[in-house]
């Protein structure tokens, strides 16, 4: 069974790129999920799919703790997880063509104004992250609030690699709309009303990318 140590792994060192191949001890799939919180959706993925390789984001230490915890007393051994600044990350770290799937929920929406600057999804990460993505990959978002969804929507229509899909996908995790992470069913009891969005990645210039809710 893996230890907390085993999944629990440093971020790369100044000037590496991350080496999934040497992360997992093989060269498979690989999906990554930033802001993981304490790790039920990456869990449930990496019990249900033993063949796919799993890499969780999250920067609060005592949370990603529980995760790793989490992870190694149900022995999956398909999940390695990162304490770090994901989009540093992403712009600095992160190989072309690695991911498969990139798993973004309820991401810091950072409600004021002067703080919007700090927001994660901004045009130079989804550059970077759709350079991450393997021809095909997909990524999908989800939100409770509006007003960073509408930026959310914007940026990932102005990425011209990108084309819409459905969100719901069975195959990612996505059953009947429901993801079930911790924010999700909070949110959902609470009666927010919630946003997303998916897109794959193409080669070639797509149009525009509408979503709904």
């Amino acid at each position: 069974m893996p230890t907390v140590e085993e999944i629990l792994v440093p971020a790369p060192e100044p000037g590496h790129l991350l080496d999934p191949a040497r992360l997992f001890g093989n060269d498979r799939p690989l999906e990554m999920e930033i802001g993981v919180g304490k790790g039920g959706f990456l869990l449930r993925r990496a019990r249900e799919y033993p063949e796919i390789n799993f890499l969780g984001i999250e920067w609060a230490n005592k949370i990603i703790r529980y995760a790793a915890d989490r992870m190694a007393r149900w022995g999956v051994a398909n999940v390695r997880l990162i304490r770090t600044d994901a989009r540093h990350l992403m712009l600095h770290h992160m190989p072309a063509d690695c991911l498969t799937v990139l798993h973004i929920y309820h991401p810091d929406p950072w409600p004021k104004k002067r703080h919007h600057k700090r927001r994660l999804i901004q045009p130079d990460f989804m550059a970077a992250a759709v350079r991450a993505l393997v021809p095909g990959g997909r990524i999908a978002v989800q939100t409770d609030h509006a007003e960073y969804f509408e930026q959310i929507r914007a940026v990932i229509a102005a990425e011209t690699r990108l084309v819409p899909v459905s969100f719901e996908d069975a195959q990612t995790g996505v059953v009947e709309g429901r993801i079930e992470t911790n924010f999700e069913i909070k949110y959902l009891r609470e009666g927010r009303k919630i946003f997303r969005i998916a897109a794959i990645r193409q080669d070639s210039p797509a149009g525009g990318l509408s979503a709904g809710s």
